[in-house]
């Protein structure tokens, strides 16, 4: 069984490597030049062009390399599944359902799972380790879509931005709020929402913000001791340490990972943000 899943899910070259998992690399322009995520460009890289007052612009994975690989599926008849950056923040799962349907009326015995997983970052990391630590255990394609579509509809992302300007120039709040959170030291406290990045609450200094994130997380999530929770940070492994800290001391999860978001979520977010992913249903 074969598993795909793109750069969005912000886990590093190593797990692709590692894992046998196919990695389909969201684009980064900057300065006119195009960089493949996780491939070409680092995040910091991508950090660093934007402190220097650049505007990173991303796009979606080639179509011609989802046209080679559901070919190569077909044709060596291996099932296989896709996990796929949420819907409501790219089109790379439309394009990649489009073009399976287009292999498929050529080689109907396609067998391909593709999930729209609704998450980003490293919620959408978690489907994708689930996804490879059942087909190492040796379950079916179908268990293995129905724990992922299950984990996608139960995964909860919060986290805030160190600069609403970063999140201004994508048209995520107006100029004006974030000109007004800068001078007030607000902080935003978002989430994600059928697959949308929805702000839910703001507050003042860092420190507020993440502990208003555990306190959130004790209120939605089930079983936080007996979970895997994600955090990822735009450059800035500080505040995620000091995240993960509290994490640790409130929750005891089974296991924290902290890695950087990577350079196509990052190119929006900016610098200086913090995430955290767990599961408000555990089974």
């Amino acid at each position: 069984m074969r598993i795909f899943a793109d750069s969005a899910c912000d886990l590093p070259k190593s797990f692709f490597d590692e894992n046998d998992v196919t990695l389909f690399p969201l684009h980064v322009l900057i300065d006119d030049n195009d960089y493949e995520d996780v491939l070409g460009i680092h995040p910091k890289e991508v950090y660093d062009a934007i402190r220097e007052g650049k505007h990173p612009k991303t796009s979606q994975v080639s179509p011609e390399l989802f046209l080679k690989t559901w070919e190569e599926l077909a044709t060596s008849e291996e099932e296989g599944i896709y996990i796929a950056f949420s819907s409501e923040l790219s089109g790379t799962h439309d394009t990649a359902v489009m073009i399976s349907k287009q292999v498929q009326e050529t080689n109907p015995a396609m067998n391909l799972v593709i999930i729209d997983s609704k998450c980003a970052s490293l919620g959408y990391g978690l489907l994708v380790q689930e996804a490879v630590r059942l087909r190492d255990a040796g379950e079916s394609l179908q268990s293995i879509e129905e724990r992922v579509r299950f984990m996608a509809e139960h995964m909860e992302h919060l986290f805030t931005v160190e600069d609403l300007d970063y999140m201004a120039r994508g048209g995520r709040v107006s100029k004006a709020s974030a000109f007004i959170g800068g001078l007030l030291n607000i902080k935003p406290l978002l989430h994600v929402e059928a697959g949308k990045l929805v702000p839910i609450e703001k507050h003042r200094g860092r420190k507020k913000v993440l502990r208003r994130m555990t306190e959130l997380m004790a209120e939605r999530g089930d079983h936080l001791s007996e979970q895997t929770i994600a955090i990822s940070h735009a450059d800035d492994e500080n505040i995620a340490l000091e995240l993960q800290g509290l994490v640790d001391e409130l929750f005891r999860p089974k296991k924290i990972e902290v890695h950087m978001i990577g350079s196509t979520i990052g190119a929006h977010t900016g610098p200086g943000t913090v995430s955290i992913f767990f599961l408000n249903k555990l089974q």
